[in-house]
């Protein structure tokens, strides 16, 4: 027993590397399509389902609720650097729920996330700031009036 926690670190560090490296392997291994199961009682059912393009990059993700019923699918759009610009967010009805419109710097920092409703009516803004060495420092979210409904600030902590 006293062996398992370092097993349990390399598990957990294993599976984060795969994570990071996750768009790398889709292009590699040229996957279509993803999917994530979980078999309970003897009865299989659906959790997420990704499809891919040529360059790695996610297009769809489909998702389901803990009994495997379809709750929505999300599509993204991407630029040329391979930043997400667009997702569009459908529901089990194939009707749209909510369009998030992203915008990045010359470094590829994302610095503004515009979130609209299905009628094409912006809900909220989400402005991002970043310190000299690239590292994201806030997150503010202001409403479509322009009035602040939140700040999230991130801090780091360096050896």
């Amino acid at each position: 027993m006293k062996y398992l926690p370092p097993i349990i670190i390399f598990l957990l560090l294993s599976s984060a590397n795969l994570l990071a490296q996750k768009k790398k392997e889709v292009k590699q291994h040229k996957i279509k399509s993803s999917y994530t199961t979980v078999t309970e009682n003897g009865k299989t059912i659906n959790e997420d389902k990704s499809v891919f393009d040529a360059k790695g990059n996610e297009i769809e993700k489909t998702n389901y609720n803990k009994e495997g019923v379809l709750t929505s699918v999300v599509k993204f759009k991407y630029n040329g650097e391979g930043d997400a610009v667009e997702e569009l967010e459908y529901d089990a009805k194939n009707s749209l729920k909510e369009k998030r419109v992203m915008k990045y710097n010359g470094l590829g920092e994302k610095t503004e996330e515009l979130v609209y409703d299905k009628d094409d009516k912006l809900l909220k803004k989400h402005s991002y700031t970043y310190d000299g060495k690239g590292l994201k420092t806030e997150r503010k979210t202001v409403d479509a009036s322009g009035k602040i409904i939140s700040v999230k600030k991130y801090g780091y902590e360096f050896k």
